[in-house]
């Protein structure tokens, strides 16, 4: 299975022919789509899911997500199936389950809507815009390292809680070239403590994953 990056918080998962796609936002790149045959969406923030560009993806599209995403893609001609929290299911060939309710507290005044994080393989965890722990073995978890939510100690915790094999940055678009170099630092610090591969993947690079 192999792992592409794009900007900020998509992913995009190819196996067997196969393509997965994982919160293809506002700041993500367009050709994150191209081919894909299922999409998955943890939340409803426009970083995470652009219903417009949705409009537009290849026919046959399946949109798996929370009731609350859903309930926005109305327009969308996709077939959209809902999940939560212990879900499992398998689409265009990947097994995936479901762990996680809501979105981490934000700003005070902004309500904390609906986040469901996603297992793919049983080797790839994407927890959406929230440290959640599935309390199963993580091998490979995305791990968010910016957000107005979010500070390097939460990071290094959840690091540490999970200890997977493998962690690569995610939700990391609001970094300049300082930033973004802060970051890896951070991150190898943390890769070289752990033993384990810890590291930010370029926006276009890519990982192949057991």
């Amino acid at each position: 299975m192999k792992l592409i990056k794009y900007g900020h918080a998509c992913v995009r998962l190819e196996k067997d022919g196969k393509v997965l796609v994982i919160d293809p936002g506002m700041f993500s790149e367009a050709e994150a789509l191209d081919g894909a045959d299922a999409v998955l969406i943890t939340h409803q923030h426009a970083d995470h899911v652009e219903p417009e560009r949705l409009k537009t993806a290849p026919a046959g599209l399946e949109i798996w997500t929370c009731e609350a995403v859903a309930a926005e893609l109305a327009e969308v001609p996709a077939k959209i199936q809902t999940v939560r929290h212990g879900d499992a299911f398998e689409v265009a060939g990947f097994g995936v389950r479901t762990f996680g309710e809501w979105h981490a507290a934000n700003h005070p005044d902004m309500p904390i809507v609906q986040n469901v994080g996603f297992m793919i393989e049983d080797e790839v965890f994407y927890p959406g815009d929230a440290l959640t722990v599935p309390g199963v073995e993580v091998p490979t978890l995305l791990v968010p390292t910016t957000a107005p939510w979010l500070r390097l100690p939460e990071v290094v915790e959840y690091l540490r809680t999970i200890r997977p094999a493998r962690a690569y940055s995610t939700h990391d678009a609001l970094y300049n070239e300082v930033g973004l170099g802060l970051l890896d630092t951070w991150l190898e610090l943390e890769a070289d403590k752990q033993g384990a591969d810890i590291r930010r993947i370029p926006v276009g690079g890519s990982v192949d994953l057991g």
